[in-house]
């Protein structure tokens, strides 16, 4: 993929996902892009693919454009950024003006990967959690993988209220709306007991240089979703250990304690494993459960990209042992924005 036609896949990506300013400045970025500059230059020479499959380099760019504004070190470039409303000329030249300003920064910015935690993910997980309590009356263990700053390692002290009712604490920090479509789950009683992720590169929120890559990219025309992580941020006491994800799984599965519920899950994170790690880790993960008891349950729900375009969204799909019980819990937005619900399966 050449790096304009990546600016262009990016700039679909954000509107898609309801970001319309950050479209409009990666097409003026595709049009325009500074060829003649050591950071053009930088991203035109960039090994392997430079779109969302590869290095992201756009989405890299957009996010050091947001720094940039959220750290006040270009009154300018926040003076052309939502909740300002300018013309696309305008726009265009001062994104332009400001990738010669501030050249350094955003050299040293796209040397690392975009690192997101939507929050609004955690949206099916409270749903699978209290469709599981009211089966299970025992504590949970929970294990996420590729946790990133481990926001929804918080999922059980989030709200969720649709038009079909409110799961989670009454006075919850934060509460997650999303459009909902099927029944809710019943309210049951839940405790997590022990909560833990992992991530080849965690992030630590409560570190302001680390928590400013995380709210980059939350882009300036959703302020919802800075207002959601920021207060998802506040609760999050989780630990995320940095390592990979199956060698983890591994330890975790092996000291999993009795008499409880382990909840493994992962959102949007399984498709970037390499195929020979996730197949391990299927399989670790299977042969776990051929061993488990009715007191102390194996559950693994997946919430990821099945490729399935028409349907929309990823596939919420939760595995159940002892048994090996597979259940197809619907679908789900890729940032939560909407659930749809529907248990189905053996």
């Amino acid at each position: 993929m050449s790096l304009r036609a990546a600016f262009l896949s990016q700039a679909a990506s954000c509107e898609n996902l309801g970001s319309g300013f950050m479209g409009r400045v990666l097409r003026l970025l595709a049009r325009d892009w500074p060829e003649d500059t050591e950071l053009g230059q930088l991203c035109s020479r960039w090994p392997g693919d430079p779109g969302p499959n590869g290095a992201s380099l756009p989405l890299r760019i957009a996010g050091g454009l947001h720094a940039l504004v959220l750290t006040n070190r270009s009154s300018a470039l926040a003076a052309v950024y939502p909740p300002q409303r300018v013309a696309d000329d305008v726009l265009g030249a001062q994104v332009l003006a400001t990738l010669h300003d501030h050249e350094p920064f955003l050299l040293d910015w796209i040397k690392s990967a975009p690192q997101t935690n939507e929050v609004r993910r955690s949206a099916p997980l409270i749903a699978a959690g209290h469709w599981l309590a009211a089966r299970h009356d025992l504590p949970f263990v929970t294990s996420e993988l590729g946790a990133s700053a481990g926001l929804n390692l918080m999922w059980d002290h989030y709200g969720l209220t649709t038009a079909r009712g409110h799961l989670g604490p009454p006075d919850a920090p934060l509460t997650l709306t999303p459009d909902w479509q099927g029944d809710m789950p019943v309210p049951a009683a839940l405790h997590v007991a022990e909560r833990r992720g992992v991530d080849l590169n965690p992030i630590n929120a409560h570190d302001p240089d680390q928590a400013l890559r995380l709210m980059a990219y939350l882009w300036p025309d959703q302020p919802h979703r800075a207002r959601l992580t920021r207060a998802a941020i506040a609760v999050q006491n989780a630990t995320v250990d940095r390592g990979d994800a199956i060698d983890w799984l591994e330890t975790r599965l092996n000291t999993a304690p009795p008499d409880h519920l382990h909840l493994i899950y992962h959102t949007i994170a399984w498709q970037y494993f390499p195929p020979d790690a996730a197949e391990r880790g299927r399989a670790l993960i299977e042969a776990a459960g051929a061993k488990v008891t009715a007191r102390a349950p194996l559950a693994w729900l997946a919430y990821e990209n099945d490729g399935d375009a028409g349907a929309g969204g990823a596939a919420l799909t939760l595995r159940l042992w002892p048994g090996d019980v597979t259940l197809a819990l619907g679908r789900a937005d890729f940032h939560g924005r909407w659930v749809n619900w529907r248990v189905t399966g053996a």
